[in-house]
């Protein structure tokens, strides 16, 4: 494996809006960090540099994953590349709510959401597809730019599970079949030619 690539997937620490489950996209609020976010960042920093071989970190333009990737770059001498298209999905109408609630005010639109990749949230929010686009062109940019070295990529749950299904080869539905907590690590390697495994998903042990 000494030629792979390898993408270390970090999610953002949490926000106020975190522990309560509610949508918060790209089309929302922008909130950053939390004190329990920066002290999650924090001890994400403390983990990758015991880890220690991390070449670059990417990240969301997003409050929450600037203030997550910088915290860890200073703990590593690092700068910070954004790349806008690691943002998380558009929630439309649906952003700030928790899915309680977008169950009660938008049943049909949730249902054909879950049912399809094509089908946007209520108030012309962003498809699930048009994430994938996106995510599936910055993972293609960061193999080529980084190839054989180990890139940080800093994101949201939408952006990170797609990373993950994309590397298992899973049906769009398995996203919802995953989690990926604030401030957890993944790691999805990627072969000369492509193939790609996942190594870890969702560690939270450092934030034990």
């Amino acid at each position: 494996m000494s030629d792979a690539t390898t993408l270390v997937l970090l999610r953002h620490g949490e926000t106020l809006l975190t522990p309560q489950r509610r949508l918060s996209g790209s089309g929302g609020s922008n909130p950053g960090l939390s004190p329990a976010g920066r002290r999650q960042a924090g001890a994400a920093a403390e983990a990758l540099a015991h880890r220690g071989d991390i070449a670059a970190v990417v990240t969301s333009p997003m409050r929450r994953c600037q203030e997550t990737a910088h915290s860890v770059a200073a703990r590593l001498g690092l700068s910070v590349q954004v790349e806008r298209d690691l943002r998380e999905a558009d929630f439309g109408a649906w952003e700030g709510l928790t899915f309680t609630e977008v169950r009660e005010r938008y049943p049909d639109d949730l249902s054909a959401w879950f049912a399809s990749p094509e089908r946007p949230p209520s108030g012309a929010g962003e498809t699930m597809q048009q994430v994938t686009r996106r995510v599936t062109a910055v993972r293609d940019g960061l193999l080529s730019q980084y190839a054989g070295a180990t890139v940080l990529v800093v994101s949201h749950v939408g952006p990170l599970r797609t990373l993950i299904r994309l590397a298992l080869q899973a049906p769009p539905h398995s996203l919802f079949r995953m989690e990926v907590a604030a401030a957890s690590l993944s790691t999805v390697t990627y072969d000369e030619d492509g193939t790609a495994t996942v190594q870890a998903l969702n560690d939270t042990h450092h934030l034990n």
